[in-house]
């Protein structure tokens, strides 16, 4: 990872990690004092963020480190592990939220409904975590970080539970005593909505894990890149893995059967040169030179 991907990393998610305690002290005060279970189980899923941070954190500065003889490819695999742990966690976040909002939707504890003012609080959350999320996001993709990005997810799921808690404790002011259950139902809501972006996120970290394909196009894009350089017969096959921000690209490169090992050797050089010179995202570029198939 380059310095300017790390420092770029690091600084979003410092950032978040400096929000979500703001937001998940200031959330949790005021739904204990507010009456109102979604904005307290709001709390809690920002304090799930804390921790995401802190891991995402730990998964940039791991991954950032160079190859070593333990591990010769790098440490990249340590951003899309992190971004499982995350996502791990949002999964755990909205079971326990869920859980806990559906016991109360099923036997409501007696107890005043929520006060005006936490739906305030909820609408300022909203506003700070969908701006944090566009942020982290925009960053995420710029240094192709698996594990940014899935920490952006998390500040939209907090967006997304402070919108659900927001809807639920208006219902309840509106409607009085017959709706307080609403804070509850919505407190429900957003633990599915939390489950999903878990999923979601859950998925592409795994595959990265398990070296699957970034993106067929890509693949065939480094194809025509290695077939138009003078000398190459044809390209039998061209395998991609991600490893953190790095590709690693394996290919079988038909040559002329005549051709020396000498010139064989250079223009394996100059296949690697010249994919990695247009794409400078890919780190090394392993070739298996064969003969050309008679015609």
């Amino acid at each position: 990872m380059s310095d300017t991907r790390l420092q770029r990393s690091l600084r979003v998610t410092f950032l978040g990690m400096a929000a979500n305690v703001l937001l998940a002290g200031g959330k949790l005060f005021a739904g204990i004092v507010g009456h109102s279970h979604a904005l307290v189980a709001d709390a809690f899923e920002s304090f799930a963020d804390i921790v995401g941070s802190i891991i995402v954190w730990r998964g940039i500065v791991v991954a950032s480190k160079p190859a070593d003889e333990d591990h010769p490819y790098g440490h990249g695999k340590a951003e899309p592990i992190a971004a499982a742990v995350i996502s791990t966690l949002l999964l755990l976040a909205a079971a326990g939220i869920g859980l806990h909002a559906l016991r109360e939707v099923i036997t409501p504890t007696p107890g005043p409904g929520p006060r005006p003012f936490t739906l305030l609080v909820l609408l300022g959350v909203l506003v700070v975590k969908e701006v944090l999320f566009r942020y982290v996001q925009c960053e995420g993709e710029a240094v192709q970080s698996a594990a940014v990005k899935s920490d952006a997810w998390h500040h939209r799921s907090d967006a997304v539970t402070s919108l659900a808690a927001a809807i639920g404790i208006t219902i309840s002011l509106v409607g009085g005593p017959r709706f307080a259950g609403a804070d509850s139902v919505a407190a429900v809501v957003a633990a599915a909505v939390i489950a999903w972006n878990g999923w979601s996120l859950l998925r592409p970290a795994l595959e990265e894990l398990m070296d699957a394909t970034p993106d067929p196009l890509l693949t065939e894009h480094i194809r025509v890149i290695a077939s138009a350089v003078p000398g190459v017969d044809a390209i039998e096959k061209c395998f991609a893995r991600k490893m953190g921000y790095h590709l690693f690209v394996d290919m079988h490169v038909h040559v002329d059967p005549l051709m020396t090992v000498e010139r064989s050797h250079r223009l394996a050089h100059e296949v690697k040169d010249t994919v990695r010179a247009q794409l400078p995202h890919v780190h090394d570029v392993l070739i298996h030179i064969e003969p050309a198939r008679p015609v």
